[in-house]
C-alpha cells in the first residue's frame, strides 16, 4: 500500500516546470515564473555604455632655436671688453594638458526573491473507520487565492494564484475541481468505497496565475504542484438479526 502511496507522489510531482529568466532591458524589466517548487520574482534595470567626446590632440610645442653667435672685432689697441650679448631664450607656452575621456559604465541593478506559497493537509467525514457504501466527505483548508506584492529595486509586482486540486481516492477513482471542499453536509467533494479497506488517499494542489507590473498582467510561467497524502480505512457494517 506504501508502494501505491510513492507511486501516486512520484507521477504527480515529475511533472515539467518550464522556467525563463527577464530579458534585458534598457530601463526596468521584471519577470516571474516557477522552480524547483517555488515563486521567482525577478526585477532588472539598466542603461547602454556612453563615452564623452575625446578631445582634440594638443600641438606640442616647437623647441626653441639657438641664438646666433656674435664675432668678437679684431682691433690693434687692447680691444675693449665686449659684453656677451644675453641670450633671450623664448619663454615656452604653457601647455595645460586636458584629461582623458572619461568612460560612462553602464549602470544595471537587480534583483531576485523566492516565495513558497501555502501548504494543505487533508480532512475526511466520518474521520473514524467510515462505513462502505455510505458517502465520505473530503475536503482541506488551502486559500481560494493567494495574493502577494514585492517591491524590487524599485519596482511593483502584483501577483495573483489560484489552486485547482485533484483527488486520487486510492481505489482507482480520481475527482478535479477548483473547489476546496467542506465538511457534511455542504461538502461536494465525496466518494463511496465499495469494499473494505485501507486506501492511499493523495491531493495534488496546482497552483497558476498572472503577475501585473505597470498596469500590464501577463501569465506566470509554470506551475507550482503540491502533493499531500494520506490512508484512510474503510471497514463494513456489522450486521444484526433481531427478533
Amino acid at each position: 500500500m506504501k508502494a501505491k502511496v510513492l507511486l501516486l507522489i512520484s507521477l504527480f510531482s515529475l511533472a515539467p516546470l518550464n522556467s525563463i529568466n527577464a530579458a534585458d532591458c534598457e530601463i526596468a524589466c521584471v519577470d516571474v515564473y516557477t522552480q524547483d517548487g517555488q515563486l521567482i520574482f525577478e526585477a532588472r534595470k539598466g542603461s547602454g555604455t556612453k563615452a564623452t567626446a575625446a578631445p582634440k590632440p594638443v600641438a606640442k610645442a616647437k623647441p626653441a632655436s639657438k641664438p646666433k653667435v656674435v664675432v668678437k672685432p679684431k682691433v690693434t689697441a687692447k680691444p675693449k671688453v665686449v659684453a656677451k650679448p644675453k641670450v633671450v631664450l623664448p619663454k615656452k607656452k604653457s601647455v595645460v594638458k586636458k584629461s582623458a575621456p572619461v568612460a560612462v559604465v553602464a549602470t544595471s541593478l537587480s534583483d531576485r526573491l523566492s516565495k513558497s506559497l501555502p501548504t494543505t493537509g487533508i480532512s475526511y467525514q466520518p474521520n473514524f473507520q467510515p462505513l462502505i457504501n455510505v458517502p465520505v466527505y473530503f475536503w482541506n483548508d488551502m486559500p481560494t487565492t493567494f495574493q502577494s506584492k514585492v517591491d524590487l529595486i524599485g519596482e511593483v509586482i502584483d501577483v495573483t494564484m489560484r489552486p485547482s486540486f485533484t483527488w486520487a481516492f486510492g481505489d482507482g477513482s480520481f475527482q478535479s475541481t477548483t473547489d476546496s471542499g467542506a465538511p457534511f453536509p455542504h461538502g461536494n467533494i465525496t466518494h463511496t468505497y465499495s469494499n473494505p479497506g485501507t486506501y492511499p488517499v493523495v491531493l495534488v494542489t496546482t497552483w497558476g496565475g498572472t503577475f501585473t507590473h505597470n498596469g500590464v498582467a501577463r501569465a506566470i510561467t509554470g506551475q507550482i504542484r503540491k502533493v499531500t497524502a494520506l490512508t484512510i480505512t474503510v471497514v463494513a457494517a456489522h450486521t444484526r438479526f433481531m427478533n
